[in-house]
């Protein structure tokens, strides 16, 4: 579990979105603190992926306020978001089928070597990079591994390999267990410790009650834009959560 005592990594207050005449979020309040893994469910529509959104710099809240490490912040765009430490590993990873595990752990940030006024791509640096990455996850995954040769679980290691490149404090995981083996969410169970390990905030999107039961510290319950339910993970239980979803209860 982690620390209660250690200052949030990320601190959400009163955030709204609003479209038009449309309320997709209202009044959200919530924290992550560092080493700490944090379940956030809901059925479709509830507010998670605008939430998410939000967070990542992709929409301006209509109200409230950010705080990344103590800081009250504004992102205008991704990239604002990804300079503070904060990387999203989307369902669809965003990943290079044709190329090789360490060219995609380093794309858009490749190491160069210069030799004059030529600059190369540094293939033996990125490749010893990548394997201490995977090392530290503990993954089996191998810099020279084709992507499009690799089960779920591996191509899962090189989306967030990709994310301690640029030392995250917070990774977001949208539906990381969807569709892949039961062997394969194992290894993405693993990965999600191994970050939490190394201090890392995660925070795990995903309609799978059994995942986010094994790995959560702490679960977060949207329905209709509105925060229904943060509890620590042993003091709520699958049937709770499931009646928050659907809303044959209204809070906890």
């Amino acid at each position: 579990m982690a620390k209660t005592d250690a200052t949030p990594v990320l601190e959400l207050t009163g955030i709204g979105k609003e479209f038009g005449a449309i309320r997709a979020l209202h009044d959200v309040d919530m924290q992550v603190c560092p080493g700490e893994v944090v379940g956030l469910m809901g059925d479709n529509g509830a507010g998670k992926s605008t939430l998410v959104k939000i967070i990542a710099g992709n929409f301006r809240p209509t109200h409230g306020e950010i705080r990344f490490a103590g800081s009250t912040v504004h992102f205008n765009r991704p990239v604002d978001a990804r300079a503070v430490g904060i990387e999203v590993v989307y369902q669809d990873l965003a990943l290079s089928d044709n190329l090789t595990a360490a060219a995609n752990v380093f794309l858009g940030r490749e190491l160069k070597r210069k030799f004059g006024p030529i600059a190369l791509l540094d293939h033996k640096a990125m490749a010893a990079r990548a394997l201490e990455l995977f090392g530290e996850l503990r993954s089996e995954t191998r810099p020279d591994d084709l992507v499009k040769q690799m089960s779920g679980g591996q191509r899962q290691a090189v989306a967030i390999a990709r994310t301690r490149l640029s030392n995250a404090r917070l990774v977001m995981m949208d539906e990381p267990t969807a569709a892949i083996s039961v062997r394969q969410v194992e290894q993405v169970l693993g990965l999600i410790h191994r970050l939490k390990e190394q201090g890392v905030a995660v925070m795990l999107i995903s309609h799978r009650m059994p995942d986010v039961f094994a790995v959560c510290d702490r679960v977060i319950v949207m329905r209709r834009g509105e925060k229904r339910a943060d509890k620590p993970i042993h003091e709520t239980s699958p049937e709770e959560v499931t009646a928050l979803i659907t809303g044959a209860k209204e809070a906890a």
